[in-house]
């Protein structure tokens, strides 16, 4: 659990290839590859059934030049297309890596801090996680949160499960959230649309409920994503390190 400065990558390799470190710097390099600047910086964590990656810093200059024109959507889209064509790649390096198989892969991007996070879920491997915790202290008060959120934005989730996955980690996992009108709209196509209109409308909820009062810490990010075909999402949030 790591945060790594890329300029410096070579030469922490050089000390300590602990996976989050290996996929830091793999991350790292393929972003640059392929949008031709890559982050100022990658955090990797490995707990539990998880992997999360959280890019720090990252739009190319004819993103920002997008951006101050207004047209983030634009951005959204671009990076969607490339990064579809990317997430095979980072499911067989980290499999290759570590030994985990990652079954699903979520991803979200925060162009108001040029953020972004990548949420990795396969099945653990003994002796190559850290551990996760199922119960934490603001458990119960945010669940019911989230659960009147995604009421809110579409209907209550079937099943919800959160994890406080280390000091800067927290995961919610929702099950059974699409309404019949939206399963409608993802089997004529509209799933893209549909996407990028929930997560427009979630975001605005999950920002506007004051849920740092609730943990007593600072969220320096919110990310959300969703696997239509599983009916399945996950929400992110990034805590300042106490």
């Amino acid at each position: 659990m790591k945060e790594v400065k890329l300029s410096s990558l070579r030469g922490i390799l050089m000390e300590n290839k602990s996976p989050e470190i290996v996929i830091a710097s793999y991350v790292g390099k393929l972003l640059r590859d392929n949008f031709g600047k890559g982050p100022e910086s990658v955090y990797v964590s490995i707990a539990g059934e998880f992997i999360v990656i959280h890019i720090r810093k990252f739009i190319s200059p004819m993103e920002e030049a997008l951006l101050k024109q207004e047209n983030e959507n634009v951005v959204q889209n671009t990076r969607e297309i490339v990064f579809q064509s990317l997430v095979p790649e980072i499911k067989a390096f980290i499999k290759g890596l570590t030994g985990i198989d990652i079954n699903e892969f979520y991803y979200d991007w925060g162009m108001s801090n040029k953020s972004g996070v990548f949420v990795g879920i396969g099945s653990p491997i003994d002796g190559k996680i850290g551990s996760i915790e199922e119960d934490f202290p603001e458990k119960h008060t945010m669940d019911r949160k989230i659960v009147d959120i995604s009421e809110e934005a579409q209907k209550a989730p079937e099943g919800l499960k959160s994890y406080l996955m280390n000091d800067r980690i927290i995961i919610f996992i929702r099950d059974g959230i699409l309404v019949t009108i939206e399963k409608e709209l993802i089997r004529q196509g509209y799933g893209k649309i549909l996407k990028t209109t929930k997560r427009i409308l979630e975001k605005k909820f999950l920002h506007n409920f004051d849920f740092e009062s609730v943990i007593d810490r600072k969220i320096t990010d919110i990310f959300v994503d969703w696997d239509f075909d599983l009916d399945k999402s996950v929400i992110v949030f990034m805590l300042k390190p106490s």
